[in-house]
């Protein structure tokens, strides 16, 4: 009975010790600071530059009651005074609306320890945006950048002409149900219809700089 009662202890201490690492592995937990815009500026790329995208971010963000914060969106442009998106978005870290992490810091971020995904990449309103395999398919996310968030150099428009254009140009996008999720390829085109015919909507990342 000794040697029953001990191997009996023995496992409840493996089974306790299994669970506190598999609790342990969890990321923690925290308020909202991330979102995929569930709409875009309606004109394609033509988002009215940085200043227009900021304020697509700040006015969806008041629809989940936290316009109090202030909201980027992760763009880059290009020429002089080149702006990378790595810069803008403040240091981390990054919740979705039910409160799963993306990502602890800007390098986390952009790396393969990231937890962008279709079923983390949600709106401002937790609402999943449909990606592969959905009709529409709306996973083109607006982003002119490199996978390390920089933004490209001066010559081919990678930024719809700083996200002015609805038009003429192209823009580099990424897949937010894939680990590409800040730069994938380029799009179509500028406009509406370029962009939804790669599967994109003129959707952005937005992403909290004051928390």
């Amino acid at each position: 009975m000794y040697l029953n009662n001990n191997f009996l202890l023995r496992g409840v201490a493996v089974c306790f010790l299994v669970f506190a690492g598999s609790a342990q592995a969890q990321p923690p937990t925290g308020p909202m600071s991330f979102f995929i815009t569930s709409q875009g500026s309606g004109d394609g790329a033509n988002l009215g530059g940085l200043e227009g995208a900021d304020a697509i971010c700040q006015n969806l963000a008041e629809d989940a009651d936290l316009g109090n914060l202030t909201w980027r969106a992760y763009l880059s442009t290009q020429g002089e005074n080149a702006v990378n998106a790595r810069d803008r978005i403040g240091p981390g870290p990054w919740f979705n609306a039910v409160g799963y992490r993306i990502a602890a810091d800007v390098d986390s971020l952009h790396s393969l320890q990231h937890r962008m995904s279709a079923s983390t990449g949600l709106d401002e309103l937790g609402r999943i945006i449909p990606g592969t395999g959905s009709f529409p398919n709306r996973h083109d996310i607006l982003t002119g950048s490199t996978e390390d968030g920089m933004a490209y150099p001066s010559g081919e428009d990678m930024t719809c002409n700083n996200w002015t254009s609805n038009n003429e140009g192209k823009a580099r996008v990424g897949h937010h149900d894939f680990a590409a999720w800040g730069s994938a390829h380029d799009s179509r085109g500028c406009s509406p219809d370029a962009l939804h015919a790669s599967g994109g909507d003129g959707l952005l990342y937005c992403f909290a700089v004051s928390q």
